[in-house]
């Protein structure tokens, strides 16, 4: 199965390509051609399984060729339970929409921060990726309406449930028409889950996607105890005293990834960010860069590790841990394919401990941990090879 076969626009399998994605997930080759079918979905897939694209990319497909609606008012709503998975559900809109004819703006708006912005922003947002309170404060300041709203998703909802949202659910659905295409994502099918089902979706197509098992087996794994000041140096240390070449390192943030990459640049690694907020040209050059082997380290957040595949990539670094056990077996599953072996290093701070050990258990698979706090983190100098010439 190919996107081309699930019939989205030529912009979007353009934009597909050009952040390497070359097949669809399962869940999105059953979610996609429902959602363009305006079918109601209830979507049954873990964590890391593509689900986000999977009705990001149907709904930018229908969108583009709808007629432009009043301003302020939303075409389509993604409600999500944390701020993070807001601005990481946001970063998929953006990227997917870049390629469009016209702008799709979108925007992800959220408590903890002021709301004046985020009122001035609305401003031609035709895609809105809100958490439930900040979303009911904005409605209700007439910042935005909802009333015409043509797409509703509720994305982990399951977790909205856990955190207690129930309130906030209802008193959202009552400010949305009638009339509207329902979408709901979540990890579990539990019993308050089937009653907002039973509010929410009219005859829905129910997809039901196992999650993916990565084969780990292959994966030589390493944990570092290493102070947040002193991953830095860590890393410089590692990649220079192993002398390795083709490393992935993951990041949780775009900014991180960033400086990451520049601290690299300038102690003479080789080294380069990909993330939303690159060009699609830099993101490209970068990855095609890397592939080949001309360029040692790429940088990356999460939100692009699923464009970068790789038969024979022997390093993958965690230099800051993901937020879900799925989310870390894929990340190291980069590595270890085909048959060849590879590394998977992770830093662990003092903070991150419980974490980790919640990870160790969920993959089922106990990694050693070296502290740092007695290395010598000096890099050797480096090799030097006579030219012909001398």
């Amino acid at each position: 199965m190919t996107f081309e076969q699930l019939k989205l626009s030529k912009n979007l399998q353009q934009t597909l390509a050009e952040q390497g994605y070359n097949k669809p997930y399962p869940i999105q080759v059953q979610a996609i051609p429902a959602i363009l079918q305006r079918k109601d979905v209830l979507g049954i897939a873990q964590t890391g399984s593509g689900k986000t694209a999977g009705y990001v990319l149907p709904i930018l497909s229908l969108l583009e060729k709808a007629e432009l609606g009043k301003n302020r008012h939303i075409d389509a709503l993604i409600v999500v339970p944390t701020r993070e998975l807001a601005v990481q559900v946001q970063e998929v809109v953006k990227i997917f929409a870049q390629g469009l004819n016209a702008p799709m703006k979108s925007m992800a708006v959220f408590g903890g921060v002021s709301i004046n912005p985020q009122m001035i922003g609305m401003q031609g947002v035709r895609i809105l990726v809100a958490t439930p309170g900040r979303l009911i404060e904005l409605v209700e300041s007439k910042a935005m309406s909802l009333a015409e709203i043509k797409m509703l998703v509720l994305d982990e909802a399951d977790k909205m449930l856990n955190l207690g949202f129930e309130e906030e659910m209802k008193k959202i659905l009552s400010f949305l028409p009638k009339k509207r295409q329902n979408l709901l994502f979540s990890a579990t099918l539990s019993p308050e889950l089937k009653e907002i089902q039973q509010m929410m979706l009219d005859n829905p197509e129910v997809i039901k996607v196992e999650a993916e098992t990565e084969n780990i087996e292959l994966i030589q794994q390493t944990a570092y105890h290493v102070l947040d000041e002193k991953k830095g140096p860590l890393l410089r240390y590692l990649i220079l005293s192993g002398n390795f070449n083709q490393v992935l390192i993951f990041t949780s943030s775009v900014y991180k990834a960033d400086q990451v990459a520049d601290k690299l640049a300038k102690h003479g690694i080789d080294a380069r960010a990909t993330h939303s907020k690159k060009s699609h040209k830099a993101r490209t050059e970068a990855l095609r860069d890397f592939k080949s082997g001309d360029l040692r380290v790429l940088v990356a957040t999460d939100l692009l590790s699923r464009g970068i595949d790789i038969e024979f990539l022997p390093y993958v670094i965690n230099y800051e841990l993901p937020r879900s056990p799925k989310d870390y077996i894929h990340r190291i599953g980069r590595t270890g394919r085909a048959e060849s072996p590879g590394e998977a290093i992770s830093f662990i701070t003092p903070e991150d401990l419980h974490h980790f050990k919640i990870i160790q258990k969920k993959m089922g698979k106990w990694v050693k941990l070296t502290y740092t706090e007695d290395m010598d983190l000096t890099p050797p100098p480096p090799k030097y090879t006579l030219t012909k010439e001398e």
